[in-house]
């Protein structure tokens, strides 16, 4: 029996989840006693925070330190037009302790670095990437190896994204399925491309998915799999990923990521 205990506006709340048995009392519980950091409050990271606080997560960490501008709007609907011009993080505390006031949330209004990115995520059990660029990518992938620590991948251009849970029982990593940061003119950015503002609500609520079966032990994670999703044409598709033991050997971070 877990010595967290559901409150019986707990049970009320979280009943849909709490009949699956899949879940049940002991998996709500977990969600409740878990600590995830998502890293990015953009068309990815809103998604996801969104539902891991209506979902039970108990601790959440918020890594941002943008603000709001108009073209995020589109698609980061947890904001709105009287946020502009406001740090993303703060506003992001304030709705979602609205959603869900017996969640706890933590912020930090900073960007990940070589210099906190250590400190920060050895305090939590799950990360998310909800970033938009590789150099990000790349640290939170070595920290999260030095600290033993799974986390989930999301990607989005125009119709399409990618979802993958790295580092995750002896799963591959990041750098398993991309070992060398692409070089400068070969890949277009969301903000180069264009993005379908519907995109990154698909795929974030997919990361979100990803990492309830991670906290309560149910079901199968995309350890080891990259899900292709694109919502032109329909098609799913799902890549294996093979485990470079190199790759899980990383003792200390790089001096820079810049790509």
């Amino acid at each position: 029996m877990s010595s967290i205990q559901l409150s019986n506006k707990e049970y009320r709340r979280y009943q849909r989840q709490i009949i699956l048995p899949e879940i049940g009392e002991e998996g709500q519980q977990k969600l409740k006693g878990s600590r995830v950091l998502v890293i990015g409050v953009g068309g990815l990271g809103t998604p996801i925070l969104q539902y891991l606080s209506a979902g039970g997560v108990g601790h959440i960490g918020i890594v941002d330190f943008d603000m709001v501008v108009e073209s995020n709007l589109q698609r980061q609907i947890l904001f709105g037009v009287n946020d502009l011009g406001k740090l993303k993080s703060i506003i992001a505390k304030k709705r979602l302790s609205v959603l869900n006031p017996d969640i706890e949330f933590e912020i930090y209004n900073l960007k990940l670095s070589t210099e906190n990115a250590l400190r920060i995520i050895e305090n939590y059990d799950l990360v998310f990437d909800a970033t938009d660029n590789f150099s990000t990518r790349y640290l939170i992938n070595d920290a999260c190896v030095i600290l033993g620590k799974p986390w989930v991948y999301g990607a989005i251009s125009t119709f399409e994204g990618q979802v993958s849970v790295f580092n995750y029982k002896d799963g591959p990593t990041f750098r398993c399925l991309y070992p060398e940061a692409p070089t400068e003119g070969s890949y277009r950015t969301a903000s180069d491309s264009g993005l379908l503002g519907v995109l990154p609500g698909m795929i974030g609520c997919y990361q979100a998915s990803e990492a309830i079966k991670i906290l309560t032990g149910y079901g199968d994670p995309l350890s080891g799999k990259l899900l292709i999703v694109n919502i032109k044409t329909n098609i799913f598709r799902s890549f294996e990923i093979p485990v470079n033991g190199e790759n899980r050997k990383i003792k200390s971070l790089r001096t820079n990521y810049e790509v």
